[in-house]
């Protein structure tokens, strides 16, 4: 019954169909993009969550320690060995206290990366864009 082609089959792209394929590969990138950019979140709260877990940690080995010094000052004149015990005691709490720290500081010195991998596609898709 069909006398002649079809005017689907034979036809050519036209301009809304690329329009339409270009909407499709924005669309594509922008979720790319959004889907990365959720992941570096995931990874800023992780490293946030840790540095707040070894921020108490330090203190409270340093409080702990502080205790321990205070107690050993208060026994300094009481009988022998007490003071060996307590003086390590301190020094241990008084140690993985500073330990914590130093770990602290040294992880809030790094800097975030939050948005770096971002930035650096988005640079690259500029750069793919240009003429």
């Amino acid at each position: 019954m069909s006398a002649g082609p079809s005017p689907e089959r034979g036809r050519q792209p036209g301009l809304f169909d690329s329009v339409k394929g270009l909407a499709s590969s924005s669309v594509a990138i922008v979720r790319t993009r959004l889907e990365l950019l959720s992941t570096e979140v995931a990874e800023e709260k992780e490293r946030f969550l840790s540095l707040l877990w070894l921020g108490m940690a330090a203190l409270f080995f340093i409080g702990l320690g502080i205790v321990f010094a205070a107690v050993l000052l208060t026994v300094v004149f009481w009988e022998s060995h007490r003071l060996v015990v307590l003086g390590i005691f301190t020094l241990i709490f008084l140690g993985a206290g500073s330990a914590a720290l130093s770990m602290v500081l040294k992880q809030a010195r790094s800097g975030s990366k939050l948005f770096s991998a971002s930035l650096a596609e988005l640079s690259k898709d500029q750069e793919h864009l240009r003429p």
